[in-house]
């Protein structure tokens, strides 16, 4: 039988990988997760609504050169990463515990060097339109934590946020706009580093074609 919530969340708690609200880290790595939190000068990739950590973790398994922050809010989720990356002994993978809107409180302006965002929830309905983590609130607030010329990645199997995604950034005329409708028959697969997430997996199976998309700030 797998472990309750209750179990994970009091796991996750004691995890030196996990930083959430209550802890004595919360908020006060601002400017300074590189320093204080993983010891060094690497450049640092967040991944927003990480879910389970399986890109956060991916990432990490592939260049150890570079620091990697999962967030989400769902500590269950959270475990299972923080797990992963535990057992692996990764050392450049951390977890932050809180909502995305709350990034400015955790991050300093020009702090982070790359954000994904891989397959989100659509949020398909119009009175939600300003919750997809794709939407210009959004883009606003990733733009001033990233560095001048930092990297945004989507990945979503939803053809809905994809055409969505793309009109909002046509309104904005990022730099460097990159884009497919079928990233496994594009030549860009080299971007996303061959890393397949549980549900990706399962899209595939079914037929469904992933879209991707990059665009500096």
């Amino acid at each position: 039988m797998g472990r309750s919530k209750l179990e994970k969340f009091a796991a996750i708690a004691e995890r030196e990988n996990v930083v959430e609200a209550g802890d004595e880290l919360y908020g006060q790595l601002v400017g300074k997760w590189r320093e204080e939190f993983f010891g060094n000068d690497n450049p640092l990739v967040l991944e927003v609504g990480c879910g389970r950590g399986e890109y956060t973790v991916g990432m990490a398994r592939l260049f150890t050169e570079k620091n990697f922050i999962g967030l989400d809010i769902k500590g269950a989720r959270i475990w299972k990463g923080s797990t992963m990356a535990q057992e692996e002994d990764l050392e450049n993978v951390a977890f932050l515990r809180t909502f995305i809107e709350n990034l400015e409180e955790n991050f300093a302006e020009g702090e982070v060097d790359e954000i994904w965002v891989t397959f989100p929830d659509p949020r398909p309905r119009d009175r939600d339109i300003k919750r997809r983590l794709t939407s210009p609130r959004f883009l606003d607030l990733y733009a001033r934590i990233l560095k001048p010329g930092g990297t945004v990645h989507l990945k979503t199997d939803n053809q809905m946020l994809f055409e969505y995604t793309l009109e909002v950034l046509q309104e904005r005329q990022p730099k460097d706009l990159l884009y497919t409708s079928d990233l496994y028959r594009s030549d860009l697969q080299e971007h996303t580093m061959g890393i397949y997430t549980t549900y990706e997996r399962r899209y595939l199976e079914e037929g469904i074609a992933i879209k991707y998309l990059q665009f500096k700030v």
